[in-house]
């Protein structure tokens, strides 16, 4: 009897030692979960782990009676038509390791309703219009059959004791992607984020495995400060762009200062901005370049191809950059681009090379065929500034566009080849498809400073619009009404808006006349009348005029000259 006991101790031992054994050895897996990535779906995937560095581990995956057995992987992928998805079903793994078999907790699920997306890829993160909020896009699949909820867990980066903030939200869907805002950060900040996904039109949606963490770099609020230096090589200048990198963000700081109660770690809160006033930086912020910032350059002559097909967009992730353009203007737009978004562009301004010293043109390429490689610019020319608000471009694409090429109206007219991808203008005049005659007089004629012999003249130019052609030169006549015979007239240069007109007879009234003329002929004229004074009045004014002071002087000849103008008035 004793003998039995002992046996029947022993074989517990040895049954003790053998369940621990096994226990050691196999570890359960977790409960299996079934599901289908959208409603859709006619294929469920089936997934659970198991925590094992074991090789040759195998699986059985059992759904009621059903057995799949002999699985490698922590997955296995099942037709629909395969399982009863309309009712409950139990489903669970068994785990073989070696000779040790683990088999994970049952589950009763009904497979039709379960659903469960894959986790978010490919995020787009852009800082928002408003205030720190922080706008973050995904594509999806027909996204519009398919509404969802998403969790987002945000913190600052470098900052790895902080804890995540987690948040739930509805997501929109826009252009077939689904995008959420996270609202009340601090732009000026870089984030850790990442996202799962659930549906919100399932019976029993399970959340997406969470996406990769993105880095989201601080936003780029400040243009790029564009020093530009050019030099003049044979008709092609070569304009180097020089801009400053990333920096320090300069700020004034009080870590003393205890951070207020109820204040996110991260996160932008009115009650703690007086604990932290950010100065604006001389340039980037090294926050903003993070993950690299990448400058993106364009310009108007290459965005018409004109005269060279280059790209019409060039990148950079220099500070500098040199590019070659022609004599006519061309904008040249800069702005910094990172993964949160883009910079406001800097525009810089490269006008027309001056033209003082233009000729008319003596023939040009207008009615010849545009080779490529070639260009024509037409600059419609309003005065003499030159700013190109209406330009007409003609290359062997768009020759068509030569009948915008108006009468009457003066061109800047420029030819450029180009030369090994470098844009060279070869020649520049003034060009008037048809000319005709000045359509207006020359404006603010006025006469002063009359004596017994003489009067100086003054006026303003005829803008290029009313010239309608190229002025030669201006005519000036005076009449002498007690003699109409009396008349003499006067060749003026162009250059000129003042002339004193001399020998005039004393005690006299005279008709003058301006009109500007144009190579096809005479414009309209602007009239004036003037006295001369006696010769007797004129000397004794004189001599009054040398006893007065400077004072009573100008006083008088200030009085003199309204009278004048008065009468004049009156006399019109």
């Amino acid at each position: 009897m004793e003998t039995y006991r002992h046996s029947s101790l022993l074989h517990g031992c040895v049954m003790f030692v053998f369940l621990a054994t096994i226990s050691k050895a196999c570890e359960r897996p977790s409960s299996p979960q079934c599901f289908r990535r959208n409603e859709e779906e006619t294929v469920y995937t089936c997934e659970w782990s198991l925590n094992t560095t074991e090789e040759n581990v195998t699986f059985d995956l059992h759904i009621n009676k059903t057995l799949f057995p002999n699985i490698r992987n922590t997955s296995h992928k099942i037709r629909a038509e395969l399982l009863i998805r309309s009712r409950s079903v139990d489903i669970w793994v068994v785990a073989h390791i070696g000779n040790s078999s683990c088999m994970s907790p049952r589950r009763s699920v009904t497979l039709k309703h379960i659903v469960k997306y894959e986790a978010p890829r490919n995020i787009l993160v852009s800082w928002g219009k408003n205030k720190n909020n922080l706008i973050l896009r995904w594509p999806w699949p027909a996204a519009e059959s398919y509404p969802a909820v998403a969790e987002v867990c945000l913190r600052r980066d470098g900052h790895p004791s902080e804890s995540w903030e987690t948040r739930l939200t509805n997501v929109t869907i826009n252009e077939s992607m689904y995008q959420i805002n996270a609202m009340n950060l601090m732009k000026d900040s870089v984030y850790q984020v990442k996202i799962r996904q659930r549906s919100n039109k399932c019976i029993e949606p399970l959340w997406s495995d969470w996406s990769s963490v993105v880095i989201v770099p601080a936003e780029l609020e400040e243009k790029p400060e564009i020093t530009t230096k050019i030099r003049r090589i044979n008709g092609i200048r070569e304009v180097t762009l020089t801009w400053r990198k990333d920096c320090s963000l300069e700020t004034e700081s009080f870590p003393s200062a205890p951070r207020p109660e109820g204040t996110s770690v991260g996160l932008a809160a009115p009650h703690y901005s007086r604990y932290r006033r950010l100065l604006k930086p001389k340039h980037m912020p090294s926050a903003a370049a993070v993950k690299g910032v990448t400058y993106n350059l364009s310009d108007t002559q290459s965005s018409h191809g004109c005269p060279c097909m280059n790209k019409k967009t060039k990148n950079t992730e220099g500070n500098n950059y040199t590019m070659y353009v022609s004599y006519s203007a061309v904008n040249i737009s800069v702005f910094a681009k990172n993964d949160a978004g883009e910079s406001p562009k800097a525009i810089v301004q490269v006008p027309a090379e001056p033209a003082e010293d233009l000729k008319i043109c003596d023939n040009t390429s207008l009615k010849k065929k545009i080779t490529r490689g070639t260009c024509l610019e037409l600059y419609e020319a309003e005065n003499a500034a030159l700013s190109p608000k209406n330009v007409i471009t003609l290359t062997a694409r768009n020759k068509g566009h030569q009948t915008q090429v108006k009468d009457y109206i003066r061109y800047l007219y420029f030819e450029h080849t180009c030369d090994h991808r470098k844009p060279r203008t070869v020649k520049r005049c003034f060009f008037y498809q048809k000319e005709g005659v000045p359509i207006r007089e020359p404006q603010d004629f006025l006469a002063y400073g009359e004596t017994d012999t003489s009067v100086d003249l003054s006026w303003k130019a005829i803008s290029y619009t009313d010239q309608r052609g190229f002025q030669t030169h201006y005519n000036l006549c005076r009449v002498k009404i007690t003699s109409r015979d009396d008349k003499e007239c006067f060749n003026i240069s162009t250059s000129k808006v003042k002339y004193h007109l001399d020998k005039l007879t004393p005690s006299s009234e005279y008709i003058i006349s301006l009109a500007a003329v144009t190579r096809v002929g005479e414009g309209p004229q602007a009239t004036l009348t003037i006295n001369t004074k006696t010769e007797k009045s004129f000397n004794e004014s004189k001599t009054r005029s040398s006893h007065l002071s400077p004072n009573l002087l100008f006083q008088s000849s200030t009085l003199a000259g309204k009278r004048l103008r008065c009468q004049r008035g009156k006399k019109l």
